[in-house]
């Protein structure tokens, strides 16, 4: 399948003159998205693509409610002590003997269904993962887990992209977990990679979160060092989630992921994917979704605010529906977005944190809303025609919801941010940077390497310059820890 898409991929280029050179620019200058244009590979592959997401709409909102209000705690590291307990049980059914190395098939059961019951499907609940070993190591005996981007079912493509090529150069230990609702963790009514409800993908980044400190924790207690993690478009971004609760430095390698998945879904062209209509029709008939979810929203969502004007500004040809879509022009700014973005700059975490209050009480049906974020526009957007308000609000909505449980800015900071190497494509269209905070703001310290080309060229031809990075930041976490094995 890869093959195939390599193939394809090179058709685009030529067929769609892109970029012939390939070298890398490392370097870590701050480089808009926009500015730079698209890849036209990114936008030709997503043509390819005909399956929707979010089919069955925003997901129940007792759902929504229980995720937002455990978001809180574990977007602070300091409360989340103990959520996950050191010996948390992992167990390895099955060992493999390869040429080079041992493949061992693990599992254990996912610490978000013992917190938050009943929120996982019940086929995402058993937690499978492969570790794949060196017969021989070099020095130490390090690990990085890779967590799945979007649509790697199972194991084969980050085994053989990235953990085989990573036992020949370096005689690095991979293990790769499986992602809630994909491979064996999909519920059988889910088609292939397609997630039915916008709720779906913040619970796998919940699950996720303590799912890697389980793993984490395991790989401590048996002597594994130094450990680190990395992932590859959502697998990027499930890592640096994961990264910014566990209380220890380590090294965190994101690649082709950036500081929140709004973008993704509102201005990437990810976003033609979304059942906008089922959207637009839920949040019509029920309520409930604009009456008090958005009272659980913390992120002041001053980037999402931003990102409208900043396209509206910037944006090439071809954008423009967005502007019409959110009602702004250069000179028009949403009601509240001055407060919205005067608070950010106060407390650039959206103000989440804070209180010693217990799991049970801050999940409890009658826990104190936040203060509410107002994600509508002034006076005379309600005259607007209904289509066209519904239309907005929706989108204003999916923004302030992937905010709140993606935008790294409303997590704690990683512990040691100069162990964190960011790998970016300069061109890539299914992670626009514009108009959102940079991981560089968010997390001062670390380092943006800056590759040429898109997103799928990025993925199909540049895994060895992945590699590099988590080599680098190894050798840095070594550099600054060499007293620090557990």
């Amino acid at each position: 399948m890869v093959l195939m898409l390599r193939r394809a991929a090179e058709r685009a280029r030529t067929h769609t003159h892109t970029h012939t050179h390939t070298h890398i620019v490392w370097n870590a200058v701050r480089c808009p998205c926009w500015s730079m244009g698209v890849s036209r590979l990114d936008l030709f592959y997503r043509r390819l693509l005909l399956t929707k997401l979010f089919i069955q709409g925003w997901g129940r909102p007792e759902d929504l409610k229980r995720i937002f209000e455990f978001r809180k705690i574990i977007g602070d590291r300091e409360r989340c002590k103990g959520l996950v307990p050191n010996d948390y049980p992992v167990f390895i059914n099955k060992t493999e003997e390869q040429s080079d190395c041992r493949i061992h098939d693990g599992y254990f059961i996912s610490p978000l269904e013992e917190l938050v019951p009943g929120i996982l499907p019940q086929e995402s609940v058993k937690a499978r993962f492969q570790f794949i070993v060196p017969k021989t190591w070099r020095k130490n005996r390090p690990v990085c887990i890779h967590l799945a981007g979007t649509g790697d079912h199972y194991f084969w493509r980050r085994r053989t992209l990235m953990a085989r090529p990573m036992i020949k150069e370096s005689a690095m230990a991979s293990l790769l977990l499986e992602n809630p609702y994909y491979g064996y963790r999909k519920p059988r009514d889910q088609m292939r990679s397609s997630l039915k409800n916008v709720s779906d993908l913040f619970v796998m980044g919940g699950a996720l979160i303590l799912e890697s400190a389980a793993l984490l924790h395991w790989l401590e207690r048996e002597g594994y060092w130094p450990i680190g993690m990395t992932g590859i478009s959502m697998g990027g971004y499930m890592a640096s989630l994961a990264v910014t609760n566990w209380p220890k430095p380590i090294p965190l390698i994101p690649c082709l992921s950036w500081s929140t998945a709004s973008s993704v879904f509102t201005t990437g062209v990810l976003s033609k994917a979304v059942s906008w209509r089922q959207l637009e029709k839920q949040y019509a008939v029920n309520s409930v979704y604009e009456d008090e979810i958005i009272q659980l929203l913390e992120y002041c969502g001053a980037d999402s605010f931003k990102m409208g004007l900043d396209l509206v500004k910037n944006s090439p040809d071809g954008l423009g529906s967005l502007a019409h879509l959110l009602g702004l022009t250069p000179d028009t700014e949403p009601r509240g977005g001055a407060r919205a973005q005067s608070a950010a700059q106060r407390d650039p975490r959206g103000g989440a944190g804070g209180g010693a209050a217990g799991l049970d009480s801050l999940l409890s049906p009658g826990a104190t809303p936040p203060r509410r974020l107002n994600l509508h526009t002034s006076g005379p957007e309600r005259s607007s025609p209904p289509r066209q308000s519904l239309q907005r609000e929706s989108l204003c909505f999916m923004k302030g919801v992937m905010d709140e449980c993606t935008h790294m800015a409303n997590f704690s900071v990683p512990v040691d941010p100069s162990l964190i190497i960011v790998v970016q494509a300069k061109e890539d269209a299914y992670i626009p940077r514009t108009g959102v905070l940079s991981l560089q703001d968010i997390w001062p310290g670390c380092e943006v390497r800056y590759l040429n080309g898109g997103h799928i060229s990025a993925y199909l031809f540049k895994q060895n310059l992945f590699r590099r990075a988590i080599y680098d930041a190894f050798d840095r976490y070594l550099h600054k820890y060499s007293n620090a094995p557990p």
